[in-house]
C-alpha cells in the first residue's frame, strides 16, 4: 500500500492538483469506478468520457474503468478484447470461474480506455450474503424494496472482489482506485474493511441529501449549518443511502469534489471537508470549430429559423432576422435547474420589450424531458405546412425563372404583369389561405401526460405567455432530448446550441454545470449563477465574466425577487445588443474554452482573465433605452475593437509555464506529467 507516501491525487482525473512525491506510471495501476461507465445516466458519464483521452494518454495501459454491464451498451459502445495486464486477466478469470460474468474491452470513445464491466443480474443470488458482509463492515442495512441500492451493493461487492484479486497478483505494482458518487461507494467501503492494499479516492459530484432538500424549495444554503441531517434523510426514506454515501466519504484516503460551492455543502452534509477541489472540464478539441464557429452559428441558426417558421405559421408577424433564440436544457428539475425563476423573468422581459415597443422578438426553448405520449398534431401540421409552402414557392420560382430566361434570350424584358398567369396567382392565393390558423401557436411540441399539473405549463398559464401576437417573448417546451432523427427539430444538441444566441441556466442547485460549460466552448454566451460550480469557477478566474459572455446571477445573497430582477436585466441587456456586439461577445466567449480544457485545468491557480481593454460588448453608456435591431452597428465601436490583439493577449494569459511534451533526458515520465 502507498501508506506513508504522498500521492499526486489528480492523477485520478488526469490533472496535477498538488505537487507531491511521484511514482513512475509503470509502477501504478489506476482504476476508476462509476455506475456511469458506458451507461449514460447523468453528468458523470460526460466527466469520464471527456477526460478519458487525457487520462489514457498519461497512464497508457495502466488505466482501467469499472462499470456495470448492460447488453445494449456493450453491443454498441464496447469492443471486446483480451486483457494485456496479467493481474487484470487473472482477476477476471477467477471471478468468471466462480459464476460471475465479467466483460473486458475498449470503450469506443476518444482515448479508447479499457473497461471492466460486471453483469449485476448474474450475481444477484449473492445479495443476501453480501448484505450481511456490508452490515459487518459498516453497520448499514439496505431494505429489500430499494432496488437501486441493492444493485449498488452487488456492483460494489463485485468491485471489491475484483480489486482484491488484482492486488493479489499485482506483482509489486501499487493500485489506486477512484470511486464516483455513492453508487460506487460500497466498493470503497468493502475494500477498506478488508484492508486491501490500495489507495482510495472518493469523488462526490453532488450530495444525495442536498439534491433532495433543494428540490423541496428549502432555503438550503442559508440553512446549511442548521439541518438535522439524520432526521432529514429519514423523512425522505433515503437514510440508508445517505449512510452509504457518508461512510464512503469517511473511508476514503482522499475526498474530492468538483466545485467550491459543493465543497461547502459536503462539509456540512457529509461531515468531512474535501481534501481538494477538481473542477470538471471538457475535451475542447471535440467541440472546437477552429475559426468556423461563427459560420456554424449562422448555419444552425438558419435551421432553427425554419422550425420557427413552421411552428408559428399564421402568426409569423415578427422579423426572424431580429429574433433571438434562448434555451434552457437539462433534467426536468423545475426548481433546482432554475426553470421557475427563468419563466418569471421571461414574463418581466416580455413586459419591458412591449413597453419600449421593441422590434426584437425572443423565442425561448425549454429542452427538458418529461412524460409524453406523442407529438403535438398542431406542431406536426405546422412543419408540414411550411414544407408544402416551400415546395410551392420552389415550383413557381422554376416556372418564373424559365420565362425570364427565355425572354432575356430573345432580347426582351418580360412584362412583370403577364409573367405570372392566372393559375400561378390561384396557387399563391391557396398557399396564403393554407397558412391561416384560428388557434395560437402551441407552447409545447408534444402531448404531455400530466398537462394539468406540469410545473412549466402551469407557470406559463399563470404568467400568460401563450405566444400571442403582441407578445415579444415566445415560449416553446420541447419535452424530449434533441435528436437529428426527429421529424420536428432534426438537430443534435451540439448543433442546436451553436444555432442559439444565449443559454440560460439560473440553477439553484448545480454542483458543476456542464450545460453552460458546453455553451462556452462553442462560443455561445450563457447565464449561470453563483450557486453553480461553473459560475463560481468563472468568477474566480475571469475578472469581468459579463464582458466574456458569462452572466452570473446572484442567487446566494439576494432574495428570489431580486435574483429574478437581475436575470431580467441580463436578458434585457442582451436584447439591446447590436449584431456586431453579439459577434464580439461570441469571440470572447469562445476564447474562454481553454480554461475548461482537461489539459489546462490543473494550471489555473492564481490566473485571472483580465477585463478586455476594448469597450464591453454591451456598455451601458453606449446603449439606447430600447433594444436595437440586429442590423444596427456602432462604427465607433468597430474602431476601438481589435480582435487579433485581444485574442493574443488572452492566449498569453493561459500559456503553459512549461512544455507539455518536455521531459528531461534520462527521466522517466511520471504520473501527473503529460505526453499528449
Amino acid at each position: 500500500m502507498l501508506r506513508g507516501r504522498s500521492l499526486s491525487v489528480t492523477s485520478l482525473s488526469g490533472l496535477p492538483v498538488w505537487e507531491a512525491e511521484r511514482l513512475p506510471v509503470e509502477d501504478l495501476l489506476l482504476f476508476e469506478v462509476s455506475w456511469e461507465v458506458t451507461n449514460k445516466v447523468g453528468g458523470i458519464c460526460t466527466v469520464i468520457q471527456t477526460k478519458a483521452k487525457t487520462t489514457a494518454d498519461e497512464w497508457g495501459e495502466n488505466y482501467f474503468l469499472i462499470g456495470p454491464y448492460f447488453e445494449h451498451n456493450m453491443k454498441t459502445q464496447v469492443e471486446q478484447c483480451e486483457p494485456t495486464n496479467d493481474a487484470v486477466r487473472r482477476a477476471i478469470d477467477t471471478m468468471n470461474k466462480h459464476g460471475c460474468q465479467v466483460y473486458f474491452g475498449r470503450w469506443l470513445i476518444e482515448g479508447s480506455p479499457y473497461v471492466v464491466l460486471f453483469d449485476i443480474s448474474s450475481s444477484a443470488w449473492n445479495l443476501d450474503r453480501w448484505k450481511g458482509d456490508f452490515w459487518e463492515a459498516c453497520s448499514v442495512g439496505i431494505p429489500h424494496h430499494d432496488r437501486e441500492a441493492n444493485d449498488m451493493l452487488i456492483f460494489g461487492s463485485l468491485t471489491a472482489w475484483f480489486l482484491k484479486e488484482v492486488t493479489d497478483h499485482a506483482d509489486g505494482k501499487h493500485v489506486i482506485a477512484q470511486f464516483h458518487e455513492w453508487q460506487a461507494g460500497t466498493g470503497l467501503i468493502l475494500s477498506r474493511a478488508r484492508k486491501l492494499p490500495i489507495a482510495t479516492i472518493f469523488t462526490t459530484h453532488a450530495t444525495l441529501l442536498g439534491r433532495y432538500l433543494c428540490a423541496a424549495n428549502i432555503d438550503f444554503y442559508n440553512q446549511l449549518d442548521k439541518f438535522d441531517i439524520d432526521k432529514e434523510a429519514g423523512e425522505r426514506q433515503i437514510y440508508h443511502r445517505y449512510c452509504m454515501e457518508r461512510a464512503s466519504v469517511h473511508c476514503a484516503h482522499v475526498f474530492t469534489t468538483v466545485s467550491e460551492i459543493t465543497a461547502i455543502e459536503a462539509e456540512h452534509m457529509l461531515k468531512r471537508k474535501p481534501d481538494v477541489v477538481t473542477p470538471n472540464g471538457l475535451n475542447v478539441k471535440k467541440f472546437s470549430a477552429v475559426h468556423e464557429f461563427q459560420n456554424l452559428h449562422a448555419m444552425y441558426k438558419a435551421r432553427i429559423q425554419d422550425f420557427v417558421r413552421g411552428h408559428f405559421y399564421g402568426h409569423l408577424d415578427f422579423d426572424l432576422e431580429k429574433t433571438l433564440f434562448l434555451f434552457i436544457a437539462g433534467r426536468y428539475e423545475f426548481s433546482n435547474k432554475g426553470a421557475d425563476i427563468f419563466l418569471e423573468s421571461l414574463s418581466r422581459l416580455n413586459f419591458l420589450l412591449r413597453m419600449h415597443k421593441s422590434n426584437v422578438t425572443v423565442v425561448v426553448f425549454f429542452i427538458m424531458p418529461a412524460k409524453t405520449n406523442n407529438f403535438n398534431v398542431e406542431t406536426l401540421k405546422g412543419q408540414a405546412v411550411r414544407k408544402q409552402l416551400w415546395d410551392t414557392v420552389h415550383s413557381l420560382k422554376e416556372k418564373f425563372g424559365k420565362k425570364l430566361y427565355d425572354g432575356l434570350l430573345r432580347g426582351e424584358i418580360p412584362d412583370m404583369n403577364t409573367i405570372l398567369d392566372r393559375d400561378d396567382l390561384t396557387i399563391m392565393k391557396r398557399a396564403i389561405f393554407s397558412t391561416q390558423r384560428q388557434s395560437l401557436p402551441p407552447v409545447t411540441t408534444h402531448n404531455m401526460i400530466d398537462d394539468s399539473t406540469d410545473p412549466i405549463l402551469s407557470t406559463i398559464r399563470r404568467i400568460g405567455l401563450f405566444n400571442n401576437r403582441a407578445d415579444r417573448v415566445k415560449v416553446i417546451l420541447h419535452p424530449e432530448f434533441l435528436s437529428s432523427t426527429s421529424p420536428l427539430l432534426p438537430m443534435d444538441y451540439e448543433e442546436f446550441v451553436r444555432g442559439c444566441h444565449l443559454g440560460v441556466f439560473p440553477s439553484y442547485y448545480e454542483p458543476w454545470g456542464y450545460t453552460p460549460a458546453e455553451c462556452t466552448v462553442m462560443g455561445i454566451p450563457s447565464v449561470t449563477t453563483n450557486l453553480s460550480g461553473f459560475g463560481c469557477f468563472m468568477q474566480e478566474h475571469v475578472a469581468d465574466p459579463t464582458a466574456y459572455g458569462i452572466y452570473i446571477v446572484d442567487r446566494r445573497f439576494r432574495s428570489p425577487d431580486d435574483s429574478c430582477n437581475q436575470l431580467t436585466q441580463f436578458l434585457y441587456g442582451f436584447c439591446k445588443q447590436s449584431r456586431r456586439q453579439r459577434i464580439i461577445q461570441r469571440n470572447r466567449t469562445e476564447r474562454l474554452s481553454d480554461l475548461l480544457d482537461w489539459r489546462y485545468l490543473g494550471r489555473t491557480d492564481g490566473f485571472r482573465y483580465p477585463r478586455p481593454s476594448s469597450v464591453p460588448p454591451s456598455p451601458s453608456g453606449s446603449q439606447t433605452s430600447s433594444p436595437q435591431s440586429s442590423d444596427v452597428e456602432d462604427e465607433d465601436e468597430d474602431e476601438r475593437y481589435d480582435e487579433e490583439e485581444e485574442a493574443e493577449r488572452d492566449r498569453l494569459n493561459i500559456k503553459s509555464p512549461f512544455s507539455l511534451n518536455h521531459v528531461p533526458k534520462g527521466k522517466k515520465k511520471l504520473h501527473g506529467e503529460y505526453k499528449n
